[in-house]
């Protein structure tokens, strides 16, 4: 067995578990391979957020078994550690693993026999446990490695089942994530992700508590670094010295992505949400008027129970006021275990889709006016990927702008400086003017 392929599921936790995953089998002499069907072994990394997603993962286990019926099909993530004897009864499955022992994949394999079929790893998460900071080299050909300081979660709101397939909240050690950056750096990468479950709670459990601001401010002293940029952060556990240290550092990247899940404040409570619609917006204004041109973003939860016309319709006028750049826009999908699983006042799905469709249109059109505020202006970006059928290639722009220029020889992973010619609601042109 030396060929392994692997399909990620969710979120960048989880495209940063895949790489620690992948790291892992590299190191065990394994190849990876971009075809399924040329795999001795199929690992499926996993998300559980959403019935739609769970249908996905079954999808997707079924067709790598009937199309490759020879390969080891290894199931892990967070389905896995939801629901494992669900993925374990699927026919071609050799082993479920639980996300407590998600990075020792590469040992359990070479441990089990090849003809295991159907047995569960599993073991609990628990807080006692230590966060372990996996490498993350192998990124399976992404331009940006993601780091994750942190897993599990402790706020226990009530639409959400991560807390339970997650486990409470643990950090990484920051000596550990300094050391996993230097190698990255090292190796050429010019720009890191930093992620996490509950990223804002960086270090508060420690023995000695760290402040994310205070490990971002070492990372950002490590020479050679390119760009810095941070996933999504919780409002509650915003701390408002990032955005100074953002603005003191040109390169921290101009981005924060800020979950509002509703703009109503009786479904925030409902929610478990602990803030306000109102303080959800200073935040963003005292991010607007400290990093002008920075990219903001959220999430968006719709149809949650019991949300009604008004409800709707102050989420949207939330975000009409607000500064925000795009959305992320969720159906709301019950999950078992969770508390609102057994709410009354469930909203019927096409209700739901339509307010989803509704705010994605919001989410355009506040997007496409951004993109059209830097016409004529030059912005600091990365180079991502050829997209040779169109001869062109992107750049991601240190505000979250998508951009496509004309090839002229680039490679991902470089840093560049483009000026935007062009924002229309498909696409966001612009020339490099500093490669």
């Amino acid at each position: 067995m030396n060929k392994f392929f692997l399909q990620t599921f969710g979120c960048r936790c989880n495209q940063a578990d895949s790489a620690a995953i992948r790291d892992g089998l590299c190191r065990g002499s394994m190849r990876e391979t971009g075809d399924p069907q040329d795999a001795d072994l199929i690992v499926v990394n996993t998300c559980t957020v959403t019935h739609r997603t769970d249908r996905q993962v079954k999808q997707a286990v079924r067709k790598a078994h009937r199309e490759n019926p020879q390969a080891r099909v290894v199931v892990t993530g967070c389905y896995a550690e939801r629901d494992p004897g669900a993925l374990a009864s699927l026919p071609g499955v050799s082993l479920v693993v639980g996300n407590a022992e998600r990075n020792r994949l590469a040992e359990i394999v070479a441990g089990e026999a090849p003809e295991t079929c159907g047995k569960i790893i599993r073991t609990p998460l628990d807080a006692a446990r230590d966060y372990l900071l996996a490498p993350t080299s192998h990124i399976g050909g992404r331009t940006r490695p993601f780091v994750k300081l942190q897993d599990g979660c402790d706020a226990r709101c009530s639409y959400c089942i991560v807390p339970f397939v997650r486990g409470p909240g643990r950090s990484a050690r920051p000596e550990e994530i300094l050391a996993e950056i230097r190698s990255l750096i090292g190796q050429g990468y010019q720009e890191i992700v930093l992620t996490g479950v509950h990223l804002g709670t960086y270090g508060r459990k420690m023995a000695r508590p760290v402040k994310l601001a205070d490990l971002l401010r070492a990372i950002l002293e490590l020479p050679g670094l390119g760009r810095l940029r941070l996933s999504s952060i919780e409002p509650m556990r915003f701390d408002r010295e990032i955005v100074r240290l953002a603005a003191d550092n040109p390169a921290f990247a101009r981005h924060f992505h800020i979950p509002l899940q509703s703009g109503s404040e009786h479904i925030l409570r409902r929610m478990k949400r602990p803030y306000t619609t109102s303080r959800f917006l200073d935040l963003l204004d005292f991010i607007r008027s400290t990093l002008p041109r920075a990219g903001l973003g959220t999430d968006i939860l719709v149809g949650f129970p019991g949300e009604t016309e008004e409800d709707f319709d102050g989420t949207c006028e939330v975000i009409r006021r607000s500064p925000l750049t795009y959305l992320h826009v969720f159906p709301f999908s019950a999950r078992e275990g969770t508390a609102a699983f057994g709410m009354p006042d469930q909203l019927p799905p096409p209700v739901i889709r339509e307010r989803a469709r509704i705010l994605r249109e919001l989410s355009l059109s506040k997007n496409l006016a951004f993109r059209r505020s830097f016409i004529g202006q030059e912005l600091k970006g990365i180079t991502l990927a050829k997209e040779e059928e169109m001869g062109e290639c992107v750049v991601l722009t240190e505000n979250y702008i998508h951009a496509r220029v004309a090839r002229q020889g680039l490679v991902p992973n470089r840093l560049v400086t483009v000026r935007i010619d062009e924002a229309t609601s498909q696409v966001t042109r612009a020339t490099i003017i500093q490669p």
